[in-house]
């Protein structure tokens, strides 16, 4: 590992994951809970505590937040970006940035209907996207001028300890709720058709951990998808988890679950992250939801209480 590891956003859903691979790599992680929109504090961080590397996590994450929460969006996910790179470029010139960038800043490119690599063009069709695509473009810019940044471009990922904002915990949740006799044995969806690139937060925390620790050896402007090439109909996924529930559920359908910009199928293709970095999804899909409707289960016992 190149140095100390600052790790912003290291108190959310990711961040403890990938805090966890780093720290049995062998990493000294910094765990940072600094307000990347502060400038100020921001800096005092790095230039105290000078980095050999940055994993940038912080962000508005949940596309409906960021719907929700424009203005809040943009500030942290673009502002609060720049406030990382330059303090990183101003007092920190020897530490390597790593960018956690999203699949959906390719947006409308997934209509093609193939695996994107990373030449896709970025065509973001949501609040979320847009913001994740102009950080990411922004730091192309900075690459161009010198500094040393990573772009890790992230497909869906889910595991212990996402909270309800997204789809695959939305389900767990509720089945949750329905076996502890908290709700109506009916789970709300909305589209259940489109399929999506599904990994295993510990997967992606694991990239996380071999871009970091490769990170000397690659060129200061590298992107790479973090994908696993395979569909998975969001339906499929409800149906899996609905096998594992310990009750008969009936499915219907909200609206105010359906987004308006749904595309039909994005998945990417990350052979450059395989080639460079040596990794590829490991953990059994099965396993990942088993351990989403666990994790939901101990939860809603414990709100029981």
């Amino acid at each position: 590992m190149p140095g100390p590891v600052l790790v912003t956003g290291a108190g959310g859903f990711v961040g403890r994951h990938v805090c966890a691979a780093l720290a049995a790599a062998g990493a000294n992680v910094i765990r940072s809970t600094a307000d990347i929109t502060n400038r100020a504090e921001l800096r005092a961080v790095v230039g105290g505590s000078q980095p050999g590397a940055c994993l940038h996590l912080a962000a508005v994450a949940a596309i409906g937040v960021a719907r929700a929460e424009p203005e809040r969006a943009w500030a942290v996910n673009l502002h609060g970006t720049l406030n990382v790179a330059e303090a990183i470029r101003d007092l920190a010139p020897r530490c390597r940035m790593v960018f956690v960038s999203s699949a959906d800043i390719y947006g409308a490119s997934f209509r093609a209907g193939a695996a994107l690599d990373e030449q896709a063009l970025l065509a973001p069709l949501n609040t979320y996207g847009a913001t994740k695509a102009a950080a990411d473009l922004a730091l192309g810019a900075m690459a161009a001028e010198g500094l040393a940044v990573l772009r890790l471009r992230a497909f869906n990922h889910t595991g212990p300890g996402q909270n309800a904002d997204f789809v695959v915990p939305a389900f767990a949740r509720q089945i949750a709720r329905i076996e502890a006799g908290l709700a109506p044995p009916v789970i709300q969806v909305g589209a259940l058709t489109p399929e999506r690139d599904f990994l295993d937060v510990r997967d992606v925390a694991r990239a996380y951990a071999l871009a970091i620790a490769h990170a000397a050896e690659l060129p200061g402007d590298t992107i790479l998808n973090i994908a696993s090439g395979t569909p998975r109909r969001v339906g499929d996924v409800l149906s899996a988890l609905l096998a594992m529930a310990k009750v008969e559920v009936r499915v219907e359908e909200d609206p105010a679950r359906l987004r308006p910009s749904d595309i039909p199928r994005a998945i990417g293709n990350a052979a450059r992250a395989r080639a460079l970095l040596g990794w590829a999804p490991g953990i059994p899909w099965e396993q990942t939801l088993a351990s989403v409707l666990e994790d939901w289960r101990a939860r809603v016992q414990q709100e029981a209480k």
